[in-house]
């Protein structure tokens, strides 16, 4: 009886040990909020503590985050080249991506069962009330920032009026010229969170662990 006793008793404590292992093996998620004020992310860095607080909070230590976004201009910067080498696992412990390379291939395996936020909840998508499968990137399909012309990252993630991100959609399913795409589906139709919300997002985007 000792024995079976004490064995249930491992057993309860690794069950509830499990859900924090996987939070702190977590090195990828999708923001279960933006700042609210449409694609105004305050710039990459602004993004970037962003990616840190909500991993923090989560129960993510001893991780530096940054957001997948590119910018353009001058010194642009490209979202693939800041998230670090991987693999990246999400918030069940599951791995999406081994390397920069695979999670810009199609190997990768993000989908809206796996791109879930650091919490570990299902993000909506198409056919969800709101749909909310728009996550900002304002980068091309390979990852690299888009040449210097029209606006795909909202005045550089620092307008929340005139402009336009490109977006990826988390739930490979929807409209545009690459509607499975995770990263590059579309450009929104404009910069602020009405906007963002109207086109089918709530001004959510990537965050990854660069170590």
């Amino acid at each position: 009886m000792r024995k079976s006793s004490a064995l249930q008793l491992a057993l309860i404590l690794l069950s509830a040990a499990l859900p924090a292992l996987a939070q702190n093996s977590m090195s990828f998620f999708i923001t279960s909020k933006g700042p609210g004020d449409g694609a105004k992310l305050g710039g990459l860095a602004g993004a970037d503590r962003q990616c840190q607080s909500l991993a923090e909070a989560a129960g993510s230590s001893g991780k530096t985050w940054h957001a997948y976004l590119s910018t353009s201009g001058a010194g642009s910067v490209n979202a693939r080249d800041r998230i670090g080498k991987g693999p990246w696992r999400n918030a069940k412990g599951v791995q999406v991506a081994a390397s920069v390379a695979d999670l810009h291939s199609d190997n990768n395996k993000l989908s809206k069962e796996n791109s879930i936020t650091e919490k570990g909840a299902v993000v909506n998508g198409r056919g969800d009330t709101p749909n909310m499968h728009d996550i900002l990137t304002g980068t091309q399909a390979d990852g690299s920032a888009f040449p210097a012309g029209e606006d795909h990252t909202c005045g550089n993630w620092a307008s929340n009026g005139e402009g336009s991100a490109t977006v990826g959609h988390h739930d490979r399913q929807g409209g545009g010229p690459a509607p499975t795409s995770w990263n590059a589906s579309h450009g929104s139709r404009g910069c602020s969170q009405a906007n963002l919300q109207g086109t089918g997002g709530d001004g959510l985007f990537y965050c990854f662990a660069t170590n």
